[in-house]
């Protein structure tokens, strides 16, 4: 039997096999399609990517192929190669602008005036960009490995979901591939929504938290990003105590929102403009942005997958 590498990760096991069993309930039992699998099958795509998100910082399984197979499987809930992610996130989001460049995924990419827009349209704008870098990164550092993993993930999850498209073209593209761009898509539009009128430069102001207790059970923790980026390899089970113990004082109480939901609602609904920056002072900006003395940095499998062999 495979062992998970800590104990706590079976509740991410379990959010994807939740997510698995709807979409292919749906697919293959005409009874359970209907509005109420369907809102769910999105939902939890979305946690699917939150625990997608984990396991390129910190990988599941003590077994190298195990922790492979679950990239394949986590490429198909998404429908893109996960691996993409060790470039785009752990590699650059976690540094912001700190090469003098803009993150690929920083909100000052999208401009528009009406801030749902902004909201709406951001995969748009920055799934271009960010693929175009990930291309361009793997082509200049030369990372054989990175490709071949990326190559197999992209062929797993479109070959999967192009065979069901095959036997059921209209059973697949509403009941299996909505829920795979619901989630993926959403997963980009966290960008904006934890970071847009945060102050980047800041070592505490960085990220805007949710604290919602249900929201954190299934997304594992995702509300917590202030310790999650200021700290990227501790555990997501960690995250909580190492918030209140680490982060709550430090950083500015108006980015702890109680719900995700009225958060969305206030700034993309019931308002025209998007959130203004964040007003720091001096002081607070000394201390640089990441890991705290005397904690390791994640390990080598968690920031660039191994190679893969046929």
């Amino acid at each position: 039997m495979v062992a998970l590498r800590h104990k706590h990760d079976w509740r991410q096991v379990l959010v994807v096999v939740v997510y698995l069993a709807l979409v292919l309930s749906m697919y293959f039992e005409p009874a359970c399609r209907n509005v109420v699998c369907l809102a769910l099958a999105c939902t939890f795509s979305f946690y699917a990517m939150t625990v997608n998100h984990n396991v390129m910082h910190l990988s599941l399984f003590n077994d190298t192929a195990a922790n492979r197979l679950f990239r394949l499987v986590l490429s198909f809930c998404a429908l893109f190669p996960v691996s993409s992610l060790i470039p785009s996130h752990n590699l650059v989001h976690h540094h912001f602008n700190d090469d003098g460049e803009l993150d690929w995924a920083d909100p000052k990419h999208a401009r528009f005036s009406w801030n749902l827009l902004n909201l709406l349209h951001f995969p748009n704008i920055i799934g271009p960009i960010t693929f175009s870098h990930i291309s361009r990164w793997a082509r200049v550092t030369g990372r054989a490995d990175y490709r071949a993993a990326s190559t197999q993930e992209s062929i797993f999850a479109f070959g999967l979901t192009g065979v069901l498209l095959y036997f059921d073209f209209w059973g697949a593209l509403f009941y299996v591939v909505v829920p795979q761009l619901w989630g993926a898509r959403w997963f980009l539009r966290v960008n904006i929504i934890q970071h847009d009128g945060c102050d980047l430069g800041s070592q505490w102001n960085h990220s805007r938290n949710f604290a919602g207790r249900l929201l954190n059970w299934f997304s594992v923790n995702a509300g917590y990003h202030t310790i999650h980026h200021n700290r990227p390899s501790l555990h997501w089970s960690e995250l909580p105590e190492a918030h209140a113990r680490e982060a709550t004082g430090k950083m500015h109480p108006a980015l702890m929102e109680k719900s995700l939901l009225w958060y969305l609602a206030r700034t993309y609904l019931f308002r025209f403009s998007r959130p203004r920056p964040m007003d720091v002072g001096v002081s607070e900006r000394a201390a640089p942005l990441g890991p705290v003395p005397g904690e390791p940095e994640p390990s080598g499998e968690s920031l660039v997958p191994p190679a893969v062999t046929t």
